[in-house]
């Protein structure tokens, strides 16, 4: 929000009832800006202003509203005679969503209203489960057939290109739906005006199912740099497109929501979709909201400290009897704590990207836990060889050295391991790993090193 005083020129209008000049003001504005506004009003607030708009407008603004209870506010503004024209001037992906956040009996109201053709593309749909494909996917593309002329195709894309989401591209199908190829805007320009289709069509043509997760739509955009992909059903034949802007939106969605979990903010079970984590309501939302998303993972953690407080009482004697082993616990964990979260990173990333499936995954983990073991034995090395030279040769034994050494030659590829495969374990579980594997990562690691550095240290002390 670049101006603050217009914030306070809506407030104020609202206030006084001006609705004209509300209404003015507001059509001045681009959507995505006067959206940004309007996140920043009472849901009250944004649901009046939303009233005093063109349904064009509406239909643009309603879909950029962020808060939880803003989108829900405005919609139940509208009369289901407003609803209807905002919805015919929606995408059909948009549509689904504001219908399935609209009450049963309103929904059903609004879709009698719609065209036939228009209510049962909504309903197919809105079968479809969020999180896949078939749920962002809008119908509305430019649908040519390979017989036609190159002029005629872009006639016809002309006609089209009001009502569709995106013209770059037209895909060429037989009268059963079925994909056969695409063409670009481009190729038809600088084709020849005589020339068929399905002369300048590409037919290795990338798409996606409907029932597919709607990363992997994400996937072949950036694999085949497309502004859109197509979407089969279940039959094969092409339901839609899903395009960049809806896979921005759902890789933004993704990045935060790995990211807060990453940090410990989250759900330690599986998302479903709905509960969201909101960064607007982790810094200005109720109190108990940043609260209760932290304290599951906070609890795990002070479980897992306790464990490792434990083994270093249970071997307490160990410490009195050489005092210096107490100066490289932290570097034990450590290191194992810092090695444990790369090797959770790669596994997360790789699972984002496709690089990592139930069909490679034990490739990836051999890979994974020999890099551990090659870095568990440098740092081994070198942690023992500053051991001796700081503590072991002056104040300490020299067999100090070698416990700090082989404590960090094992631990460094137990951590690897447990970072790659405690994850998968939740992933097979149906759980989130993102940030659900690290307290019990952490919990483990500090445990196991801990547990290896004092064994280590009284069978080569003999205590």
């Amino acid at each position: 929000m670049n101006n603050p005083e217009l914030l306070n020129d809506v407030r104020a209008l609202l206030a006084e009832n001006r609705t004209s000049r509300l209404q003015e003001l507001s059509q001045s504005l681009h959507p995505a800006t006067l959206a940004d506004y309007l996140n920043n009003l009472t849901p009250e607030e944004a649901a009046a202003v939303v009233a005093l708009l063109s349904p064009a407008t509406q239909a643009d603004v309603l879909m950029l509203l962020e808060g939880e209870a803003h989108r829900p506010a405005a919609l139940q503004a509208l009369a289901v005679a407003e609803l209807v024209p905002m919805l015919s001037r929606m995408h059909h992906d948009d549509r689904v969503d504001v219908l399935q956040a609209l009450d049963e009996k309103r929904a059903d109201a609004a879709l009698r209203q719609l065209a036939r053709a228009e209510r049962e593309d909504m309903l197919r749909l809105g079968a479809y489960a969020e999180g896949t494909v078939g749920a962002i996917t809008t119908t509305e593309y430019v649908r040519l057939w390979p017989t036609m002329s190159t002029t005629a195709a872009i006639d016809q894309m002309r006609e089209q290109a009001f009502d569709m989401e995106t013209i770059y591209y037209g895909y060429v199908t037989d009268a059963d739906r079925q994909l056969l190829g695409t063409v670009s805007l481009k190729e038809l320009i600088m084709s020849r005006p005589e020339a068929r289709v399905k002369d300048v069509m590409r037919t290795d043509v990338a798409s996606v199912r409907a029932a597919d997760e709607e990363l992997e739509a994400a996937r072949v955009l950036s694999k085949y740099d497309l502004m859109a992909v197509p979407v089969r059903n279940g039959e094969g034949k092409m339901l839609g497109l899903v395009t960049f802007d809806d896979v921005l939106d759902v890789l933004e969605a993704e990045a935060s929501e790995t990211m807060y979990r990453k940090a410990g903010i989250g759900h330690l079970g599986a998302s479903d979709g709905r509960d969201v984590i909101y960064s607007k309501k982790l810094t200005q939302g109720p109190l108990w909201y940043p609260v209760r998303q932290r304290l599951p993972f906070l609890l795990v953690t002070l479980v897992g400290g306790l464990l490792a407080a434990g083994v270093i009482t249970f071997f307490e004697d160990t410490l009195a009897t050489v005092l210096t082993a107490a100066i490289f616990i932290p570097l034990i964990m450590d290191m194992g704590g810092n090695v444990g979260t790369q090797s959770t990173t790669i596994f997360a990333r790789g699972v984002a990207l496709g690089h990592i499936d139930g069909a490679n995954f034990k490739r990836r983990l051999f890979r994974e836990v020999g890099g551990g073991v090659i870095m568990g034995l440098v740092l081994g090395l070198l942690g023992g060889a500053v051991a001796y030279f700081w503590q072991a040769a002056s104040a300490g034994p020299p067999e100090l050295a070698l416990a700090v050494g082989g404590a960090l030659a094992v631990v460094i590829p137990l951590a690897t391991l447990l970072g790659f495969a405690l994850p998968w374990v939740l992933v097979q579980m149906g759980a989130a790993h993102a940030g659900a594997a690290d307290p019990f990562i952490t919990t483990i690691k500090d445990s196991v090193s801990l547990l290896l550095y004092f064994t280590l240290i009284g069978l080569l002390l003999g205590l």
